[in-house]
């Protein structure tokens, strides 16, 4: 009996042990000869990949046309990822020069990986031409206590500045470089929230309403998560842009007609501003919102704080790639919710499109019917 106790407790320590090792993955990149100035970077979803920054995590270079790069994750994951010469004008692209779409592989063991990349986009090309529609106004370089500075763009719908007298919702939407404009866009793609909200304020589905598109900065994953960062942005969204909005536009500065968004990151922190502060935002879209995964868990936070009254989640998620590893701890939120008393339809609204990917086209999409969805509420 001892024998055998001592025998199940050594499997069950190497079990742990084991469980726990890092998974090596390591990028084989091969190119055409590139000049011995230049340099390849690799960019993708997680911390190790540098969070899609195009200029943080430099490849080795092996030959003139071979690249490597050997990165640790702790656990089988789906990653996603591009490659770039240090910078989003200048990335990866195919056989016309248009920018190759996100490599994606899945991991549970270690893995090497083989991509080729023979053309990259031309930055004289790739010189984009801006897409808004309507009247944007920018304000540059906002300041808060332990953040970085970032940009702010304002979207004004028709009819402002000709009626002085009228108010309006507002809406301020994270990683606000990709909201509006392709010539701004972190991805060359953007979120269309412009022409969405043009054209559903003209045919009467949804009223007029101001745009506030907030950048994000290099330190985005701690600004938009659980945290001391993400703390403190959401003071500086309180405390310092709010204000400035409501005073300087003529907005509906009641929760009632206020309103976040955000993707991935961006959507946790949607989440976690419209729950934690219902009396400032009182409906939050949340596109991908990654509310439990790796060391994030918000849901535990939901599940053990009280509930917020008059507040509303429109929660989306596609169905490939990263969407598969969000979808658990998005299905792990909506049992709370319920738990809790909220109904769908009247509290939240959850939408899957199975066939959908992470990025700036799938949530564009999905906006006429989340900002119908929160409009409705006000009728």
């Amino acid at each position: 009996m001892k024998i055998s106790l001592i025998v199940f407790s050594i499997s069950i320590i190497w079990s742990t042990v084991f469980s726990q090792q890092n998974i090596t993955v390591t990028y084989r990149l091969y190119t055409g000869m590139l000049p011995a100035n230049h340099s390849v970077y690799i960019t993708g979803s997680k911390e190790q990949l540098g969070y899609w920054n195009p200029d943080t995590i430099k490849m080795e270079r092996v030959t003139d046309s071979i690249w490597t790069k050997t990165i640790l994750v702790n656990q089988p994951d789906i990653i996603e990822y591009k490659y770039t010469l240090g910078s989003w004008s200048v990335e990866g692209a195919d056989s016309q020069g248009l920018p190759l779409s996100n490599f994606s592989v899945k991991v549970a063991q270690d893995t090497v990986i083989k991509d080729t990349v023979s053309r990259w986009t031309d930055p004289a090309r790739n010189q984009r031409q801006s897409t808004i529609t309507g009247t944007v106004k920018y304000h540059g370089n906002f300041k808060a206590a332990h953040l970085l500075p970032r940009d702010v763009m304002v979207w004004l719908p028709a009819g402002y500045e000709t009626d002085t007298v009228k108010s309006y919702p507002v809406l301020y939407i994270q990683d606000g470089q990709n909201v509006f404009d392709e010539a701004t866009s972190s991805f060359g793609h953007e979120w269309r929230v412009d022409e969405t909200c043009d054209s559903l304020i003209a045919i009467g589905k949804i009223p007029p309403l101001i745009v506030v598109a907030v950048y994000n900065t290099s330190q985005r994953s701690l600004e938009y998560e659980p945290g001391k960062k993400g703390t403190a942005y959401m003071d500086f969204m309180i405390q310092t842009l709010k204000p400035f909005i409501d005073s300087t536009y003529r907005t509906m500065p009641s929760a009632r007609y206020t309103l976040v968004a955000g993707s991935s990151s961006g959507g946790i922190f949607a989440f976690m501003l419209a729950w934690e502060h219902p009396d400032v935002f009182s409906k939050a879209i949340c596109m991908s919102p990654a509310l439990k995964i790796q060391d994030i868990d918000y849901v535990k936070v939901v599940k053990n704080s009280s509930n917020p009254a008059h507040v509303f989640f429109y929660i989306y998620n596609g169905g490939v790639g990263l969407e598969k590893k969000l979808q658990p701890g998005i299905d792990e939120m909506i049992t709370i919710l319920e738990e809790k008393g909220y109904q769908q339809g009247k509290d939240f609204e959850m939408v899957i499109d199975p066939k959908a990917r992470h990025n700036e086209q799938a949530w564009a999409r999905q906006m006429p019917h989340a900002l119908q969805s929160c409009f409705d509420l006000l009728k």
